[in-house]
């Protein structure tokens, strides 16, 4: 074992140990503690206003559990948490500043390993970006999905029933009692979304990429099973610094790609192109907006779970989880990339079996062939776009329509509901101005709700495109991660009411039929809007954050930093 880290802090005889020892031991703590056991940070995203990690503070506990039993010295440490369901304007905004904090506290502190708790969807990636800047012995617990809700005899999914329930209270076809009632039976117990929205999808892909302990991901957060898996990682993170294995070893160049073809067999969120990039950028690992296509576009897809599928969470992991997607998909899988339990994945996966094949498909019989997500290219997008085949009603990949054009989410709330508004069920919706820098911070209203009057009418999808993000938990006709996005004068900016759009999933291919000569003219007299007053974080934010096809990271974040601290202040 090398030299641990905490020693700097801990073995000097002189006034920086006596500092570090001396305030350490008003919690309690004995002599024995600093002999030169590990020390282990627990980055715990706990909060009351982060329902999905409400229960953080219990799974602490049992990682503390584990890291003293293997002969370490737990400090538990808080990070900024992230809550989709009720933090504004949206969680995206914050995800860097979270990432900032995790880095720096990492850094700053005697800390030769870390357990990162994470749950709600961007408390995921804002600890992995963070822990990776920093690169120590690092593993993951998830905090796990939530039961299966259930509603008059019938299962509801957190996320992509509210999409469906609200548009049918919109018309009329349920009443607001009904509404409410739904409302009770959804969230029924500790635990994120329990749809393969995108903290199942973050989840997914943690233990694809080999950074929690197998099986992991799946879990209910009401099982016991959570616990334990709790109690056995905080045993081994201890175990991953005596060996010193970290991250850097095992997030490479051939996991991300595990992690890209897995997405597409699980039918994960659009939202993981944005997060794996910006990971990827803090180690410097090359990946690619295209990569996502190119590796995960032809993949099948195996995992029968809302919004693509029928089931839930609780269901797959009854089913035998990510495993057994994992086995199945061995031919396609660098399955000898390392994990943090010291086994390759296909020595972690060697014996999953697969228990329901109604929610875990055969390999030579899947729900969808060729399921994983779409980069589309053309004039609308020249940096790029995002769409979700297995979410999106076939009919609609390939529809040429007429646009109608909200300028912003204000416009948009102004005027969709209004009867007098120009759609039909073959237009395009657009709206601008809500990508990273335009909004900011690029919110999930991707999947923005159709006209009421076409809802009248039975029409249950419509293509259409942003520079947003749009939940996991979504389903639709939905084009995301528009790049450039329309604040900066991207050719979205530019589209107008009547253009034709086409738009060609299987050719990947994303126009606006307007002449070049007419788009140079509409540029020239195009105006950036005035940007409103900013100060802190956001003005820091709309300055330095990066375009969707860069990960929405800050510019000046790529690459890591390390673990060096250059002076001590004592």
């Amino acid at each position: 074992m090398t030299e641990l880290r905490s020693r700097r802090w801990f073995a000097d005889e002189d006034k920086p140990g006596f500092v570090g020892r001396s305030w350490l031991k008003n919690q309690g703590l004995p002599d024995h503690v600093f002999d030169g056991r590990p020390v282990i940070g627990i980055c715990n995203t706990w909060s009351e206003l982060t329902p999905c990690n409400g229960h953080f503070r219990v799974l602490a506990e049992f990682v503390r559990r584990g890291v003293y039993e293997a002969g370490g010295l737990p400090l538990e440490f808080p990070a900024m948490s992230l809550g989709e369901s009720l933090m504004r304007p949206t969680t995206m905004l914050y995800r860097n500043l979270a990432s900032m904090e995790i880095e720096e506290t990492i850094r700053g502190n005697p800390l030769d390993g870390v357990v990162l708790l994470t749950g709600c969807d961007k408390t995921t990636p804002a600890c992995l970006m963070g822990a990776a800047s920093v690169d120590l012995p690092t593993i993951v617990v998830n905090g796990g999905p939530m039961l299966n809700g259930k509603f008059r005899g019938r299962d509801i999914g957190s996320g992509t029933d509210v999409w469906r329930l609200s548009d049918d209270l919109r018309v009329g076809r349920i009443s607001m009692e009904d509404y409410q009632d739904a409302e009770s039976c959804m969230s029924r117990s500790d635990g994120h979304c329990m749809t393969m929205g995108t903290a199942s999808t973050m989840a997914c892909m943690v233990e694809a990429l080999g950074l929690t302990l197998p099986g992991a991901a799946a879990i209910p957060a009401a099982d016991s099973r959570r616990r334990r898996l709790a109690h056995l990682s905080g045993g081994r993170i201890v175990e991953m610094v005596r060996e010193d294995l970290r991250m850097s070893q095992i997030l490479t160049r051939p996991a991300l790609e595990n992690a890209i073809r897995v997405n597409a067999a699980v039918g994960g969120s659009t939202n993981f192109v944005v997060h794996l990039l910006a990971i990827a950028g803090r180690l410097d690992l090359p990946l690619e907006l295209d990569d996502f296509d190119r590796l995960g576009s032809k993949m099948p897809l195996l995992v029968n779970l809302m919004p693509s599928g029928d089931y839930l969470m609780e269901d797959f992991f009854y089913a035998g989880g990510l495993p057994v997607v994992i086995r199945q998909l061995k031919d396609s899988l660098h399955m000898d990339a390392p994990t943090v339990n010291g086994g390759t994945l296909a020595e972690n996966t060697a014996n999953a079996e697969n228990f329901n094949r109604e929610v875990i498909a055969d390999l030579d019989e899947p729900f969808q062939r060729g399921a994983g997500l779409s980069i589309l290219r053309g004039n609308l997008c020249p940096d790029g776009a995002v769409i979700k085949p297995s979410a999106a009603s076939p009919a609609l990949q390939q529809h040429r329509g007429r646009a109608v054009v909200f300028e912003d989410i204000d416009d948009y709330h102004t005027r969709i509901d209004d009867p007098d508004l120009d759609v039909a069920p073959d237009s395009v919706l657009v709206l601008k101005q809500v990508g990273p820098r335009g909004f900011p911070g690029m919110p999930e209203v991707g999947n923005f709700n159709l006209p009421k009057k076409l809802l009248l009418q039975g029409v249950e999808d419509m293509v259409r495109i942003s520079d947003g993000r749009m939940s996991g938990t979504a389903f639709g006709a939905v084009v995301l991660h528009v790049a450039p996005e329309s604040a900066l004068g991207g050719a979205l900016a530019l589209v107008r009411n009547g253009d034709e759009i086409e738009l060609d999933v299987p050719a990947r291919r994303l126009q606006l039929l307007v002449s070049d000569e007419e788009l140079q003219r509409r540029r020239q007299v195009w105006q950036p809007r005035p940007v409103e007053s900013l100060r802190g974080y956001s003005k820091l934010y709309v300055e330095h954050v990066e375009q969707a096809d860069r990960g929405a990271d800050f510019d000046f974040l790529r690459g890591g930093s390390g673990a060096e601290v250059v002076h001590s202040g004592h």
